[in-house]
């Protein structure tokens, strides 16, 4: 699907500007007690004019037809990229975490590794660290997810590849 730059966008989101839109696919991961989890995948980016894009990703389960079935896990934030190629990203889940990621942008590839995470004290899992990297493939968003627990050191979490819907 073309993609076209808005008009009036803020240049300091140039160089996260091809990732505005609605992205979906399929995605993997590795499920609570180890095995292969498998999921659908929907991320926004939008621009509402400011400096900063507004995030949510969401994945569920799909019933045999691909459609969404059941809600498996979200986020939502904000992505704050920086004119000098830096990027700073907020983000907070319902499972009882916010996150504060900071990176590089390199074209379309964007590092990130956890600056800070804040747990609730009924957080449903210990997390305390991640590592994410963003690309641009072939028109695909590809994503990928390294976790780090109390429990387990930084290893493979998830992964996608989402189509510009």
């Amino acid at each position: 699907m073309p993609f076209q730059i808005p008009d009036n966008l803020d240049n300091t989101l140039m160089p996260v500007a091809w990732m505005i839109g609605h992205w979906e696919g399929d995605g993997h991961g590795v499920a609570p007690g180890g095995g292969e989890l498998s999921f659908g995948c929907q991320i926004d980016f939008t621009d509402n004019g400011g400096d900063y894009l507004h995030y949510i990703c969401q994945t569920f389960t799909k019933k045999s037809d691909g459609t969404p079935e059941a809600a498996l896990w979200m986020e939502t934030g904000f992505w704050r990229p920086r004119l000098d190629g830096t990027i700073d990203v907020v983000m907070a889940a319902p499972e009882g975490w916010a996150e504060l990621w900071t990176g590089t942008i390199d074209g379309a590839k964007i590092e990130l590794v956890t600056d800070a995470v804040a747990r609730s004290k009924d957080a449903t899992v210990s997390y305390t660290g991640g590592r994410r990297l963003y690309g641009q493939v072939e028109g695909d968003l590809m994503w990928a997810y390294d976790r780090a627990t109390t429990e387990a050191p930084l290893a493979p979490h998830m992964w996608a590849r989402l189509a510009r819907a």
